[in-house]
């Protein structure tokens, strides 16, 4: 089976990466890329890694043809506006924006400071995330994008949620850390190379915007629990790195509680994960998930450390953002639509050194 597909909206480093994955994949065929900005150009010359691996110009919105799959990878806000027109041109669709990742419409006049322009559309979107929403992708026409802090923190707590072992009064607590090129392609005085080279930057250190996605799918796990997110901008130009802090409930603490409970956790979650790495070394220098090997990968490496004089558990995830935070999700996702090996066109495990 060849699938047909088509991206709206190829300009932007989420596009490029959709770009690089659909052109390697053995059953997809990249039937338009568009970009109102660039139509007529080679889509090489915004993503110069495709020299020789495609001939592809950047088309018109108005050329839009019909096609298998539509990936639509245009800023957030303008997806919700254009559902209603892009829903005819394939009959499955997959997001990469923040258009419809929240279910509940007030969610995004609280984090994204304006009213969903289509909310009746919300319900007939699946979260895209297949490690905590793989049926619900698997039965949908229609998949969202995932944040890719928000994905980081999920992957690394979502055992401990499933498990039911955490003290959710306490709430959650994590620092993620991530590379220049979250930000997207448009420069900006943040990403400006002598303001942004060497920083150590808080720029989130509140009401970042991919806690609402946290808050919803812990909130899967039972009742809903209170999510603490700061973000730190680091000299990576791939990659974020999320920490989070939970407390176990005292019944499972006095239990005696181990290390090894955590592997059995852990490994009962992500055992048959097909992108989900256990990540905790005895030695070595890698003993801890690290975004750096993972650059242009689908991977995600999870890791855990204990500490019992508290009950403090430490949750580590780290991920490509433009990878597993973004295209790889997004091709992951159409795989499981259409009724593909989950894994065709992933297997990428990134580089070292590198």
């Amino acid at each position: 089976m060849s699938l047909k597909v088509s991206i709206f909206g190829g300009s932007g480093y989420a596009g490029g990466e959709l770009l690089r994955l659909l052109l390697d994949h053995p059953q997809a065929e990249i039937a338009q890329v568009t970009s109102e900005s660039h139509t007529g150009e080679f889509v090489h010359a915004l993503h110069p890694n495709l020299r020789k691996r495609t001939m592809l110009k950047f088309s018109a919105l108005a050329t839009l043809q019909p096609c298998d799959v539509l990936f639509v990878a245009l800023p957030h806000g303008e997806l919700m506006k254009r559902i209603g027109e892009l829903s005819k041109v394939a009959p499955k669709l997959i997001d990469l924006s923040a258009d419809f990742r929240l279910r509940d419409p007030q969610d995004y006049v609280k984090w994204y400071d304006h009213e969903h322009a289509c909310p009746e559309w919300l319900e007939r979107f699946a979260y895209g995330l297949p490690e905590i929403n793989r049926p619900a992708i698997q039965g949908a026409d229609y998949v969202s994008g995932v944040g890719c802090n928000a994905t980081a923190t999920n992957l690394a707590l979502w055992p401990l949620f499933q498990a039911n072992v955490v003290d959710r009064s306490r709430g959650v607590i994590v620092e993620v850390k991530a590379g220049s090129s979250e930000a997207g392609a448009t420069p900006g005085a943040s990403s400006h190379h002598p303001d942004r080279s060497h920083v150590v930057r808080s720029f989130a250190p509140t009401g970042h915007r991919h806690t609402a996605e946290v808050v919803q799918a812990l909130s899967r796990a039972g009742e809903p629990v209170p999510v603490h997110m700061s973000v730190t901008a680091i000299e990576l130009v791939r990659g974020v790195l999320a920490t989070a802090h939970v407390f176990l409930k005292e019944e499972i603490r006095g239990k005696g509680f181990e290390l090894k409970d955590l592997w059995k956790i852990y490994r009962a979650a992500y055992g048959k994960e097909p992108f989900v790495r256990l990540v905790r070394e005895q030695q070595g220098v890698y003993r801890y998930p690290e975004p750096k090997i993972l650059a242009g990968s689908n991977y995600a490496d999870v890791g855990f450390d204990y500490d019992p004089s508290t009950g403090r558990v430490v949750a580590i995830c780290a991920i490509d953002n433009l990878m597993k935070g973004a295209a790889g999700s997004a091709v992951q996702c159409m795989n499981l639509i259409c009724g593909l090996e989950e894994t065709v066109g992933l297997g990428f495990p990134g580089l070292h050194p590198v």
